[in-house]
């Protein structure tokens, strides 16, 4: 796949929307604001719980990217958005950011979080992460940075490759992907942040559910706070692409596995 390619893949993937919605979604606040990498200021959105909800200091929810996306284009299409309108309905502080290198950019981004924490009227302390497809294996290296984030869902996500396999590696030279756990295992994953990952049963990606469940087998051996979701008939990006009840149970769970991890009460 060549950069012309991949841009027409995302003029249709920008297009869509989660096929779920919740009360309140239309009265979440965005504010358009910018984080700083170290050496340059970049775009992010933080979509905060509508007013009537009453959260003046919500946990945080970060999207993240696995794509380097500088002029922070991706994070107004429709699933970026949707999302954190989604996540935001359900009280917590939804974040999305523009990116040219990915796996360090979320570190900056959470780093911006909790030193500005004040100012941006949300709880530092509490932030986790939301990734999906290609962003799996950057939300996975960021956890194995930063083990004081409350917790990571994963939704069809490219993990990592393990047991002398190079699905995943292959698949992010084809897609042009950052492979940011290349040459990292399991064992480099924290012991007490919670993980969800999502796993779509008629997966179409060559290598993503191998990956999947070679690396939840893995953290299970390790007894790490692992939930897997097994969405049997679902397809990859089942959340926009597959309107029905079953894919809105799944977005629920999700929501319900930040909710519960940051502490946003029922």
């Amino acid at each position: 796949m060549n950069e012309t390619e991949r841009e027409a893949i995302m003029r249709e993937i920008a297009k869509k929307t989660a096929v779920y919605t919740l009360p309140g979604m239309d009265d979440v606040v965005v504010k358009s604001l910018t984080y700083n990498t170290g050496y340059e200021e970049l775009a992010m959105d933080v979509y905060y719980p509508p007013p009537a909800m009453g959260i003046t200091r919500p946990p945080v929810a970060v999207v993240v990217f696995g794509y380097p996306d500088p002029p922070g284009a991706i994070r107004r299409y429709g699933p970026m958005t949707s999302w954190a309108r989604l996540i935001a309905a359900s009280g917590i502080a939804c974040v999305i950011y523009a990116t040219n290198e990915c796996a360090e950019n979320i570190h900056a981004v959470v780093r911006h979080i909790r030193t500005n924490a004040d100012s941006l009227s949300v709880d530092g302390g509490r932030i986790g992460l939301w990734a999906a497809s290609a962003s799996g294996c950057v939300a996975l290296s960021a956890l194995m940075r930063d083990g004081a984030l409350k917790c990571a869902a994963l939704l069809c996500g490219f993990t990592m490759d393990l047991n002398g396999s190079t699905l995943l590696a292959d698949a992010a030279r084809q897609y042009l992907f950052v492979n940011a756990c290349a040459g990292r295992s399991v064992d480099d994953l924290p012991d007490s942040v919670p993980m969800l990952f999502v796993r779509a049963g008629r997966e179409q990606f060559p290598g993503v559910n191998e990956a999947m469940d070679a690396v939840v087998a893995r953290a299970v051996a390790r007894n790490l706070p692992v939930t897997l979701v097994n969405h049997a008939t679902g397809v990859h990006g089942f959340d926009i692409y597959e309107d029905n009840e079953l894919s809105r149970e799944m977005i629920r769970r999700v929501l319900a596995f930040l909710a519960f991890h940051l502490g946003v009460q029922a």
